[in-house]
């Protein structure tokens, strides 16, 4: 990396770095070197938990009446793999990534798998080389803003619309791929969701599932329905 390439990422990032080769390792994907301590594998365990934390602290100090349950979709919806890729993309991440030459050439810079888990290693070298001040600075700028369109989540949307729908015996909602596209390695899927006597809900995703997500958690939030919050009886 350029002194150059490294302080435009720095810049983004809002650190800068005493050892920087923390954040070399951080970018360096397996396809270089399978090596434990010289890819961002190692890091990227350490990040996953740096973000989990400053998520926690920030979901339990700003809604300080949820329940554990409310808490914890939250949680998983902000830590997800596709919110880290959604961030590694804003800050350009995937133009600093080091990769050997094949993953280079089939597209590895857009592939949000690689993309998120490079953001979670780039958080555990903040962590490293800044503490836990200079992690939760990057983190707070790039999630809490996404926290609001992130919520309700995703992830348990769609056992939230079948336990709606078969409570009032409207049987299983439908899901329906009404659209493609995208190249291979980074696909872009529009889902339709529908209930009987509902106006259908259309929403995308890097995949079917997180499609279908995306959409039952459009279809509860057209009918009324916060899946972050338990139904009361």
């Amino acid at each position: 990396m350029t002194a150059k390439n490294l302080a435009a990422l720095e810049c983004r990032l809002g650190h800068e770095f005493t050892r920087p080769e923390w954040l070399r390792e951080a970018l360096t994907h397996s396809s270089v070197s399978p090596s434990a301590g010289q890819n961002n594998q190692r890091l990227e365990f350490l990040g996953d938990r740096v973000l989990a934390l400053v998520i926690s602290d920030f979901l339990f100090q700003e809604y300080p009446l949820a329940a554990e349950g409310a808490l914890a979709l939250r949680l998983n919806a902000l830590v997800r793999r596709e919110t880290c890729a959604s961030v590694a993309m804003e800050i350009g991440l995937g133009d600093f990534l080091i990769l050997s030459a094949s993953e280079a050439a089939s597209g590895g810079r857009e592939k949000h798998a690689i993309l998120g888990d490079a953001c979670e290693a780039v958080i555990g070298a903040l962590y490293l080389d800044g503490g836990m001040a200079a992690a939760r600075q990057f983190v707070r700028q790039y999630w809490i803003p996404r926290q609001e369109t992130l919520v309700p989540p995703v992830a348990d949307a769609k056992t939230a619309l079948q336990e709606w729908s078969q409570a009032r015996q409207l049987g299983t909602p439908d899901y329906r791929v009404t659209g493609r596209e995208g190249p291979d390695h980074a696909p872009l899927f529009r889902v339709e969701a529908s209930l009987p006597g509902y106006a259908p809900a259309i929403a995308s995703g890097p995949s079917k599932r997180d499609a279908e997500r995306a959409a039952a958690a459009l279809l509860l939030r057209q009918i009324g329905v916060d899946p972050s919050e338990p139904e009361k009886s």
